[in-house]
């Protein structure tokens, strides 16, 4: 029998939930890179999700607290879906994933792990991601660590580069 380590994930089990909304400005008190914060833009923002499905599975949301689109103006739908389409652009550029999954959950029936604030997830996937863990044992392996991820991002998600990217 072989194992798999994952030290990361304890804290995803053991550990105390976010107290606050991961999503608003303050965040929190922590710092963009505790975050894994990206991007900053007039009305949206990148971070990098902590327990991700797959390398590079970011979060996009607006600034504005809102909890589905109806909540948002149309200069903050349109800058939401352009840092959509500029981080897709930026993801294949920096790790050449065979596709994407883009989509957003509302409302915590649908899976929204963060109800009270609207966002998109976006999942990289590589031809034979798939893999008979996530079937049999509900575990995914996710082979480089967050942290590496994080820095290997950081510098492609500037101003210049999402509107090059929109």
């Amino acid at each position: 029998m072989q194992n798999l380590w994952a030290p990361w994930r304890m804290e995803y089990i053991l550990g105390d939930r976010p107290q606050g909304c991961i999503f608003c400005p303050d965040g929190n008190g922590e710092t963009d890179e505790e975050r894994l914060l990206l991007y900053r833009g007039e009305l949206s923002m990148v971070v990098m999700n902590r327990f991700p499905y797959s390398n590079g599975h970011l979060l996009v949301a607006p600034w504005n607290h809102a909890p589905s689109l109806d909540g948002l103006k149309n200069d903050e739908l349109l800058d939401l879906i352009q840092t959509v389409r500029a981080s897709v652009g930026l993801l294949r550029e920096t790790m050449s994933p065979d596709g994407f999954n883009v989509g957003l959950n509302i409302g915590t029936v649908a899976g929204a792990g963060f109800e009270a604030h609207v966002h998109f997830h976006i999942v990289p996937r590589w031809n034979g991601d798939t893999n008979f863990m996530t079937v049999f044992a509900e575990v995914r392996v996710v082979p480089e660590h967050i942290q590496q991820t994080y820095r290997k991002l950081l510098p492609y998600f500037t101003k210049e580069r999402l509107n090059e990217n929109s």
